[in-house]
């Protein structure tokens, strides 16, 4: 099967990275989830810990089905941790619910990369089903009769968007880490020897985001290639 040296220059670079980042994620988590921490927290405690130091008692802490499915609510203003965070007293788990509870306090605080990530997530959606079906539609037809050029761009803008809410998800999520860090060292939840810990899995965490993003351009940036490229 040929595969585009174009598609290898633009697209693959960030599948591979994702890749790496994903195993690195794994590795810090299997590690540090089996070393306890001093002060014997579990996620689901931590979380509360930080979320009621702010006075955010509306906040809920829910446990969630899956492996690493944690993540905050905007919407009901709930902070769902999975079994492996809420109820395990590891420098992993409380590293984790930290991270979570890191967007609850952007939420509070009006924090404007966290607004603007939930304020299109509606067309992310429907921009990450439709966009790759209207583009390929549009290009096949272009290829074959030379019609399809706007059902394409109107797929790759859709599909951009996708890519756009990548980028703007690293500043909310290296905030959240940076929040997540201050708070367990303000608030006396672990020790800096076991801030180790955390430090390797919220930045092998941090990665995959990263990852994500440098993907999606690179995907965009080959659709791009292959609908203007076409043209004469």
């Amino acid at each position: 099967m040929f595969i585009s040296p174009i598609w290898i220059i633009l697209a693959l670079p960030g599948l591979i990275l994702g890749i790496w980042a994903q195993m690195r994620v794994k590795g810090a988590f299997n590690k540090y989830s089996k070393v306890g921490n001093s002060r014997g927290m579990t996620g689901a405690q931590t979380a509360r810990a930080i979320l009621d130091h702010y006075a955010l008692y509306d906040v809920k802490v829910e446990e969630t089905k899956g492996f690493l499915s944690d993540h905050y609510d905007p919407r009901s203003r709930t902070l769902r941790l999975s079994p492996d965070v809420s109820r395990t007293p590891s420098i992993a788990a409380v590293g984790i619910a930290a991270h979570e509870s890191g967007h609850a306090l952007q939420h509070a605080k009006g924090y404007k990369p966290l607004q603007l990530r939930s304020a299109i997530v509606p067309a992310v959606q429907f921009g990450s089903f439709l966009g790759p079906i209207l583009f390929m539609a549009g290009f096949l037809l272009q290829a074959f009769s030379g019609i399809g050029f706007n059902l394409a761009l109107v797929g790759l803008i859709l599909f951009g968007i996708t890519a756009l809410f990548t980028v703007i998800t690293l500043p909310v999520e290296f905030d959240a880490t940076r929040r997540a860090k201050k708070e367990l060292v303000t608030m006396n939840i672990l020790t800096k020897d076991e801030m180790v810990g955390v430090n390797k899995t919220l930045d092998a965490a941090a990665l995959t985001y990263v990852a994500a993003a440098i993907a999606a351009i690179g995907q965009v940036l080959y659709y791009a290639f292959l609908l203007f490229g076409r043209r004469d």
